[in-house]
């Protein structure tokens, strides 16, 4: 019994982990769309397009050609290097993307200059 509650924990836990990166990815994504077909860039005050996660832990903001991603809780710099880790797999053969990187505030900056 124990093994079967174990297992349908560990289940939930990695859906649920899943489903929070999925939810960024979408997020990020629209924002690459909309550079890339209505904005030639949000300009300066990107901050009146941010969006976040359903769950909240992720603020996703456009700025200029770029988009900041900040975890909207205290954490290390090594949950920034997970982040970027994991931004860099998903875009790395997308195009619109010039790079992914941690930016002197210790966010995550997605690149779409042109």
């Amino acid at each position: 019994m124990k093994r079967i509650v174990f297992a349908l924990l560990f289940t939930l836990l990695i859906a649920s982990c899943s489903s929070e990166k999925q939810d960024l990815y979408k997020k990020v994504d629209f924002f690459i769309d909309q550079l890339h077909s209505t904005y030639e860039s949000y300009g300066l005050q990107g901050i009146d397009h941010a969006k976040h996660t359903q769950n909240g832990y992720y603020c996703i903001t456009p700025i200029g050609r770029l988009i900041n991603v900040k975890i909207e809780k205290p954490v290390d710099s090594e949950e920034y290097e997970k982040l970027k880790a994991d931004l860099s797999r998903k875009f790395k053969n997308d195009k619109r993307v010039n790079s992914v990187y941690i930016c002197n505030g210790g966010t995550v900056m997605i690149d779409c200059r042109n």
